[in-house]
Parts: structure tokens; C-alpha cells; sequence
């Protein structure tokens, strides 16, 4: 796809720059517990600050549902940005009408002002092109920043974006720079890792895949359904047993698109899911019918080791085991730090993301390693699923 950086922004001195952001970050009371999410956006507020645009923050926060609900206003987090920005950011108590246009109005070049959470107002979530005009009337330009945000058609990421000229920020540039190279044109052969409990969850996420990648690794709990829909017993594990016709189905729409699907070689099974519970390798063939398969075994592990050397570009979603609870993060330790080490050594280009995937990486100790780790969540796997993003495709052009 073609989109606009900040490259192509000349001469933002003076320039009202509207900036989406993320900033939807955990806190406990007023502070802050995480600042991930700030962190990945302070290169693009830097830089436009720095050339001495006016830089006007939008963000949400929480789901309000078009009412002010205090303890989901962006109020506390403008002092945690300050910190991490090095210089002040001031605050606005609506991102749109004169308090807003009051704020903007008080702007130096250079300044950094947050507004209040766009999701005070229902024109947000509803795409109201009136509430759009409304944002649009404090900037002069539009950055999005915010690829988590973008498989959202709400105003201040869509509306926003088609009334005034559109860039994508540095993290967002990052992102889909990154995916591009996963699956838009990738370095072959393609492995893709799915994991997680559930394949219910990940049908389309499958569906999209089989047909992308060449190697398609499937673990966790929805292994269990793939190996179910096969024949093989697997006792009390968590198991969706009435999706045995659509596993079947994605196996045959894998084989169509000549896609080799992997599944464990044996398995970890327990009898009780808690911290060091007594647990045993079987293989699959005796798996006990009152046991539970927690991770797969080492024969597993081996033969993904083998997929991932054999791979140029990996995609990784979701764990391969209960890695939240040892010895049963044995699979996805393995395999994530094999993943790393064969990205820092320049063989693989290794993107991931996604719900558990950040935390099972960041547990295996592999996510600075891997080539590019997004923390978007719900637009990482709308993007897996081949799925358009309204934000995104806003910004074409």
C-alpha cells in the first residue's frame, strides 16, 4: 500500500499537527503501570515538536460510550507523557468546542497539548462526520500514530484522516512497514506460529493464513482441536470438539494451497493445571484419558526448531503450551528463543503480536530479538485475518 510519513511532511513550523495516539495505558488510581504504549509514540510527538509544529494529541481511554466518566479521563496521563517527552504537555478538558479551540489557540510552536478522550462524545465511535468536521477544526494536518486504533472506523481515525492532509506517524510507519514484510511481500518460505486456547477465536486468523504462508505451526489448546478432529484422544485437555469439522476443513484448505500444517509430535500431559504439578511426555497415542496435554514435548519442539530454521519470515500468535505456569512454558521458551536467535543472526525476519504473544515473548526473554513485536492486540489479528483497516486505508494515497 502507499501512505504518506513524516518524510513527506515540508515545513511543519507553525502547523497545527492532530497526532492520534495510543495512550490507553493501564494505571492504578493515578499512575501509570505501564508506559509501553507512550513510549512507542514519543518519537513521532519529538520529531514534529522538534520542527516546531503545534502538536495536539487525540486519544481514548477506556470505553465511556459518549458520557464523561471521571475515572476514564486522559487528565492523569498528560503528567506521565511530560516525564517521558522531557518537556510539558498541557491539558484540555474537551477535544473538541471552545475549550479545545481555547487550548489549541494558547499553543507556541513546539508545545504539546493533550485533549480529552475522544470517546466522551458518541460522534466518536459512530464516525459522525460533524464530530470529525470538529476535530479537524483545531489542526491543520492529521498523524496517525496509532495502529492499535485502526481496525476502527471511528472519527478521529477515519473521519479525521479525509479532511485533512494525512501522514502516518513513526510507529505506525514501523508497523506496517514491519507486516508488509511478514505477508504483503515476504521472504519465502513463510512460517507462521498460531497458538492460544481457542481455535474459535482464530478461525479467520487460519482460514486467512493457510493460503499466505508456507509452514503453519498450530499449538496450545487449539492444537488439541486439530488433533481431536484427527482421531486422537486427548483426554481432559481443553478441546473444542464440536469445531472438528471446520479443523478438518482448514487441513483440506491447507493442503489445496500447498501449505504444510504442523502439529505437536507428543505432548506434556498433567493431571491438575497448577505451578510444578506432577506431569509426564506421552506420546500421542497415550495420552492418559484422565490427563491433560499443557504443552507439547520435546520431539515438538525439535521438529518446530526445524520449521524455523528452514523459514525466512516468521509470524507469530499466541503461545505454544500454558507458558503462564512453569514446567509447562517449555515449548514456547524453546521456540521463541530459537526464533531470536536465528533473527539475530540475520536468517529470519520475525514479526509477532497480539494478546498473550508480547507476554509469552517478553517470558522467553525473546522480544527485543525479534525483528518487530506489536502490541496493537485486536488490529494485529484483524490484519492476520486479511481484514482492511479503516485507519489504514485512510491514509492511502
Amino acid at each position: 500500500m502507499s501512505f504518506k510519513t513524516l518524510d513527506d511532511l515540508t515545513d511543519p513550523a507553525g502547523k497545527r499537527a492532530l497526532v492520534r495516539v495510543d495512550l490507553n495505558v493501564p494505571m492504578d488510581g493515578d499512575r501509570v503501570t505501564d508506559a509501553t504504549r507512550i513510549e512507542r509514540v514519543l518519537p513521532t510527538i519529538r520529531e514534529l515538536s522538534d520542527k516546531g509544529a503545534k502538536v495536539i494529541l487525540l486519544a481514548h481511554f477506556g470505553r465511556p460510550k459518549g458520557e464523561r466518566v471521571t475515572s476514564m479521563s486522559l487528565a492523569p496521563v498528560a503528567p506521565a507523557v511530560a516525564d517521558l517527552l522531557g518537556k510539558p504537555v498541557a491539558f484540555a478538558d474537551d477535544c473538541i468546542g471552545q475549550s479545545g479551540a481555547d487550548a489549541v489557540g494558547a499553543m507556541a510552536n513546539g508545545d504539546v497539548l493533550l485533549l480529552e478522550n475522544t470517546r466522551y462524545h458518541k460522534g466518536e465511535e459512530k464516525n459522525d462526520p460533524e464530530f470529525a468536521k470538529a476535530l479537524a477544526a483545531n489542526g491543520d494536518i492529521y498523524v496517525n500514530d496509532a495502529f492499535s486504533a485502526a481496525h476502527r472506523a471511528h472519527g478521529s481515525t477515519e473521519g479525521v484522516a479525509k479532511l485533512l492532509p494525512a501522514y502516518a506517524g513513526r510507529t505506525m510507519q514501523a508497523e506496517l512497514e514491519a507486516l508488509g514484510a511478514a505477508l504483503g511481500e515476504p521472504v519465502r518460505p513463510v512460517l507462521a506460529v498460531v497458538g492460544g486456547a481457542k481455535v474459535s477465536s482464530k478461525i479467520d486468523l487460519l482460514e486467512n493464513l493457510v493460503s499466505r504462508v508456507d509452514m503453519l505451526v498450530i499449538g496450545g489448546g487449539m492444537a488439541n482441536t486439530f488433533l481431536a478432529a484427527q482421531g486422537v484422544n486427548v483426554g481432559k485437555s481443553l478441546c473444542e470438539h464440536d469445531l472438528a469439522s471446520t479443523a478438518k476443513k482448514i487441513l483440506a484448505a491447507a493442503d489445496v494451497a500447498n501449505c504444510e500444517i504442523v502439529l505437536p509430535d507428543d505432548a506434556v500431559v498433567a493431571w491438575e493445571f497448577k505451578a510444578g504439578a506432577d506431569n509426564k511426555t506421552v506420546s500421542l497415542d497415550a495420552v492418559p484419558s484422565d490427563a491433560m496435554i499443557l504443552d507439547a514435548g520435546n520431539a515438538s519442539i525439535e521438529t518446530v526448531k526445524t520449521k524455523i530454521d528452514a523459514a525466512k519470515t516468521l509470524v507469530w500468535n499466541g503461545p505454544l503450551g500454558a507458558f503462564e505456569i512453569a514446567p509447562f512454558d517449555k515449548a514456547t521458551v524453546a521456540a521463541a528463543k530459537h526464533a531470536a536467535e536465528n533473527t539475530k543472526s540475520g536468517k529470519l525476519n520475525s514479526v509477532a503480536g497480539g494478546g498473550d504473544t508480547v507476554a509469552a515473548l517478553n517470558h522467553a526473554g525473546a522480544a527485543e530479538s525479534f525483528s518487530y513485536v506489536s502490541t496493537a492486540g485486536g488490529a494485529f489479528l484483524e490484519w492476520l485475518e486479511g481484514k482492511e483497516l479503516p485507519g489504514v486505508k485512510a491514509l492511502e494515497g
